[in-house]
């Protein structure tokens, strides 16, 4: 459990072993004050790295995504014991000699995994992947490169996961795969909370190009996800969504048109993105306003 802090002491959030693009670790200071504390089921409608989800005192959980190998994970994460799912860590690192530099050894498992679809050698694989990323093709094959020099099981990782597991298993968690506009919410009361973090349609990354045998994001997906918040605030369900207003010079006019139809509250969130890889050379156009909207003050 996260202990309490006393004055003037920082906060110590649990992070996911998850490297997932669009991860909302470093603003979880600025999100998680900005959630309720009494909420009965917290669903994560856009599961991802977990990072928010796992840090919110909720009574139940429901982590949701659409690509059910992360989602297959984490179930199996949360059904196993840690000892258990080490050993199989270990044993899988042994056995195909895995290291930052053995690069035919990772090949090697990458195969095995997508002939088998073992759950936790996914995340051996992405543990020695380039960047620790998820990456997949048209045939649901794992693809990410190999992390030369760079990514190994190391200790803030297997740290990370020990904290992961533990905390995943203090709650009662259900587990979805679906799209988010193929759910039945009519099982949300005023109790409840749905946190979004969707693919943000004015970036581009794996996660949302329609590339990869999943589901893409397009104009249609964000009208129709704000139309399906719209029927949860007529219902008395609290939200939050996690989003961009401005990125490298583009405005979400979806997002904007949305808010300015709606009461709804608009938090600004302080990040740095000066250390991304997309950088433009005029830093006024890289600049990202992050928000996080509310439908409750």
């Amino acid at each position: 459990m996260i202990n309490k802090v006393k004055k003037g002491e920082k906060k110590i959030y649990f992070k996911s072993p998850l490297n997932y693009i669009g991860g909302k670790y470093k603003l979880l200071g600025q999100i998680i004050p900005k959630i309720p504390n009494d909420i009965n089921v917290f669903f994560d409608l856009f599961a991802g790295g977990c990072n928010v989800a796992v840090n919110i005192p909720s009574k139940q959980l429901v982590l949701n995504d659409n690509i059910r190998y992360l989602i297959d994970l984490y179930k199996f994460f949360y059904e196993q014991d840690y000892d258990s799912i080490l050993n199989h860590i270990e044993s899988r690192i042994e056995e195909f000699q895995l290291s930052k530099t053995n690069e035919n050894g990772y090949k090697e498992l990458r195969r095995f995994y997508n002939q088998n679809r073992n759950p936790l050698d996914l995340f051996v694989l992405v543990a020695f992947s380039f960047n620790h990323q998820i990456r997949y093709n048209k045939k649901h094959e794992f693809n990410n490169p190999f992390g030369r020099d760079r990514s190994s099981f190391n200790p803030t990782m297997k740290n990370n996961l020990e904290n992961f597991v533990t905390r995943l298993k203090e709650k009662k968690t259900h587990f979805l795969s679906q799209d988010f506009d193929q759910i039945d919410y009519s099982f949300l009361g005023k109790q409840d909370f749905v946190y979004c973090d969707p693919p943000y349609l004015i970036t581009t990354g794996t996660y949302n190009d329609g590339k990869r045998g999943f589901t893409g994001w397009s104009t249609k997906e964000e009208t129709n996800l704000y139309k399906i918040l719209n029927n949860l605030n007529s219902r008395g369900v609290r939200f939050a969504l996690s989003n961009v207003l401005e990125h490298k010079g583009l405005e979400n006019t979806i997002l904007m048109n949305w808010l300015s139809s709606n009461g709804y509250y608009i938090h600004h969130l302080n990040k740095d993105y000066s250390n991304s890889n997309y950088q433009l050379k005029d830093k006024k156009k890289n600049n990202s306003s992050e928000v996080l909207i509310t439908n409750y003050s």
